[in-house]
């Protein structure tokens, strides 16, 4: 699968999926509620946890399959500069 996760995108990710992951294990733990309506804090702590790992790797990957279902590309490989270029092609002279 090709990249399709880059910039802010995945900076976003990358910040959020730790806070999420911190905001599960307390919760987990039980230093925080995060009971919503019928739900308990054990079954909204583990979707935020679930969240959080799958923030990461998409992150960390730069590969999300539902960005690729909806047709997002956030990724944008780097452009070499130009100096890179002419060492790289004296290095294959």
């Amino acid at each position: 699968m090709e990249k399709n996760v880059g910039g802010y995108d995945r900076t976003a990710r990358l910040v959020l999926g730790p806070i999420l992951g911190t905001i599960s294990l307390a919760a987990l733990a039980g230093y925080v509620s995060l009971g919503f309506g019928p739900l308990s804090t054990g079954i909204v702590a583990a979707l935020f946890g679930l969240v959080a790992v799958v923030l990461i790797v998409t992150g960390a990957t730069q590969q999300c399959v539902l960005n690729r279902v909806l047709g997002l590309d956030t990724y944008r490989p780097e452009r070499s500069t130009e100096s890179e270029e002419t060492v790289q092609s004296r290095k294959s002279v």
